[in-house]
C-alpha cells in the first residue's frame, strides 16, 4: 500500500503551483500596466474610470492603477498633417490632395499641409473632447474634416485667378485664421498652414496657358507701342533742338550783323580807302578813281 500513487495530494500539490504561477504572472502583469512611457514632445492625460476624473503628466514615466486608470498622450510639439495629390508624400497613403470651388464654379486640387499642437494644460480638454482617441485617429476625422470645410468654404468666396496666383497669400491667411478659430474649439493650437502646388484640371490648365500667352502678346505689343512712341518723342526733341538752335544762331547772327551796320560810318569808310591808297593816280583817264572826298581833306589841311 505504501508504494500507491497519492493522486489527491498531487493534485493539490500541482493546483497550488498553478495558482502560484498565475498569480506571479499576474503581478508582473500588473507591474507593468502600473506606468506608461510618455514620449518626448508630448504630455500625457491619466483618466480614472471609476470616478472619471483627468489629470495631466509630463514626459517620461506616469504611474497608474492597473485596470483602473487609462493613460493618453498628445503633442505638444508642432506636429504636421500634410494632405497632396503625390502618393505616398502626404500623411495619408493614397491622393489625399482638397477639392477647392471658385467662385466662378471652377474646380482645383489644391496640396496643403497644416502644422498644430496642443499645450499640458489643455491635453485633458483633448481627452475629454475626442473621449480618449489616439491622435492619429483625430487627425484623420476631425483634423483633416476641419482643413477641407475650412479650405473649402474659404476659396469659394475667391475667383479662379486669385486662388492660384493673385491673392494666393491671402487665401492662405484667411485659411489659417479661419482655421485656427475651429481647432482651438477643441484644445489645439494652430502654428501655420502652408498651401502646396496647385493642380488645374488639363482643360482648365489650357485655357490658363491660353490666357497667359494672350496676355504676354499683349504685353509685348503695348511694350513695342511705349518703345515706338518714346523714340518718336526723342526724334521731335531732337528735332525741335536743332531748330531752337538754328534760330538762337541766326538771332545771334542778326544782332551781330545789326550791330557791324550801325557801327560802321562815312569816315570809317574813307579811312579805310585811303590806308589802301598808295597815293597813285590812274593814268587813264576814265578808269576807276579811289574814291576820296577832296573836299573833305581840303577842309582838313586848312
Amino acid at each position: 500500500m505504501s508504494d500507491q500513487f497519492d493522486f489527491p495530494a498531487f493534485f493539490s500539490k500541482f493546483t497550488s503551483q498553478i495558482i502560484v504561477a498565475f498569480l506571479a504572472l499576474a503581478l508582473v502583469i500588473a507591474f507593468f500596466s502600473s506606468y506608461t512611457v510618455i514620449s518626448p514632445g508630448n504630455t500625457g492625460v491619466i483618466f480614472n474610470v471609476w470616478t472619471g476624473s483627468l489629470r495631466t503628466v509630463p514626459q517620461g514615466m506616469a504611474w497608474r492603477l492597473p485596470w483602473v486608470t487609462q493613460v493618453q498622450s498628445y503633442p505638444t510639439a508642432l506636429r504636421t498633417y500634410t494632405m497632396v495629390r503625390r502618393a505616398g508624400e502626404g500623411s495619408a497613403k493614397e491622393d489625399d490632395s482638397i477639392d477647392l470651388p471658385t467662385r466662378e464654379g471652377q474646380h482645383i486640387t489644391q496640396d496643403i499641409s497644416v502644422t498644430f499642437n496642443t499645450s499640458e494644460s489643455q491635453a485633458a480638454q483633448v481627452f475629454k473632447a475626442f473621449k480618449g482617441a489616439d491622435i492619429e485617429d483625430i487627425e484623420a476625422t476631425f483634423i483633416r474634416r476641419t482643413i477641407i470645410t475650412v479650405a473649402q468654404n474659404t476659396a469659394g468666396q475667391m475667383s479662379l485667378s486669385e486662388v492660384i496666383s493673385a491673392k494666393r497669400n491671402e487665401l492662405q491667411d484667411n485659411i489659417q485664421k479661419n482655421l485656427s478659430l475651429e481647432v482651438e474649439k477643441m484644445g489645439f493650437h494652430l502654428d501655420k498652414v502652408n498651401l502646396g502646388a496647385s493642380h488645374l484640371p488639363q482643360s482648365l490648365e489650357l485655357q490658363m496657358q491660353q490666357k497667359m500667352a494672350a496676355q504676354q502678346q499683349a504685353q509685348q505689343a503695348e511694350y513695342e507701342l511705349q518703345k515706338q512712341q518714346m523714340l518718336a518723342k526723342a526724334e521731335v526733341a531732337k528735332a525741335e533742338g536743332e531748330a531752337q538752335a538754328i534760330l538762337v544762331r541766326a538771332k545771334a547772327q542778326a544782332a551781330a550783323n545789326h550791330l557791324l551796320q550801325s557801327s560802321i560810318t562815312q569816315n570809317i569808310i574813307q579811312s579805310k580807302a585811303i590806308d589802301k591808297w598808295d597815293g597813285t593816280l590812274p593814268q587813264v583817264s576814265g578808269g576807276a578813281v579811289p574814291f576820296i572826298d577832296l573836299r573833305g581833306m581840303k577842309g582838313a589841311k586848312e
